[in-house]
């Protein structure tokens, strides 16, 4: 085997690549291809710009964000399943002073927990959502889930999702955009460069929103399952971009005039 040549850095490169301080050096469990760790690096990335870190509660769901609470490093707590937008009502109302979100899948808050995020939505509870929507169950076996596509095959749906018996897709963008109390909701996604630097942005302006003590900020990101899908990383982005963009458009949903005055303020 031929001898591997040492690659030799100018010193006088710039530094382009560094580890948000609002993540930890522990490797995450998720699946080869998975964007969790994408959403996960922009949350962070945000966190650290905003300079809030040390004042952040993060709160971990039921799903394949589990462990959520190894990978970020500010304070974190673990909710039962589809109970975080609870768990965040009462952190915040008791710490004001804090930033706090919770980071979801579609399982957890689109089915079990949709109760629960749309009453905080009707409250105006000043807290942000990161929403991670693969339209499947990731952790337990790719089940069906509220927003599997029509026809989309899954583990309990072997011949596609049939509308007639199981309902249409909920499209949680625009369910909570109607309620009140939100003052800023938007669909981006992960599935290229392009819509990870939107999804940054819309992330940003979340976070923005809950610092001017607004109401409720929710991003929803549509995302990938490689593993649950069958399929490989770049053919799980496609396939997304595919059917599930034209299911679930990309977009700013709902901003207050109070919202809209934060991203002009930028």
């Amino acid at each position: 085997m031929a001898q591997m040549e040492m690659i030799k850095i100018p010193k006088d490169m710039g530094l382009v690549y560094e580890k948000p301080k609002s993540l930890t050096d522990a490797h995450t469990h998720y699946c080869p291809g998975c964007t969790h760790g994408t959403i996960h690096r922009l949350v962070a990335e945000v966190l650290d710009e905003l300079g809030v870190r040390e004042q952040t509660i993060g709160i971990a769901p039921v799903g394949c964000a589990v462990l959520a609470y190894k990978y970020f490093n500010v304070d974190m707590a673990e909710a039962a399943h589809g109970r975080a937008p609870a768990m965040a009502t009462g952190l915040k109302r008791v710490s004001q002073d804090k930033v706090v979100f919770t980071y979801q899948g579609d399982g957890d808050l689109a089915s079990i927990g949709i109760g629960e995020i749309i009453q905080v939505g009707n409250r105006g509870e000043s807290f942000t959502t990161i929403f991670v929507n693969n339209a499947i169950y990731g952790m337990t076996g790719g089940q069906m889930a509220p927003t599997t596509l029509p026809g989309q095959v899954t583990t309990s749906s072997p011949r596609g999702r049939d509308v007639e018996t199981a309902g249409f897709p909920i499209k949680m963008a625009e369910l909570m955009a109607v309620l009140p109390g939100v003052d800023y909701v938007t669909r981006q996604s992960v599935l290229d460069a392009r819509g990870v630097r939107r999804t940054k942005k819309a992330i940003k302006l979340a976070f923005q929103t809950q610092l001017a003590g607004l109401g409720f900020s929710i991003v929803e990101i549509i995302s990938t399952c490689c593993t649950n899908w069958r399929m490989g990383p770049q053919e799980s982005l496609d396939w997304a971009k595919e059917y599930m963009v034209p299911y679930f458009p990309l977009g700013d949903t709902k901003m207050s005039d109070a919202v809209k005055g934060l991203k002009g303020g930028k």
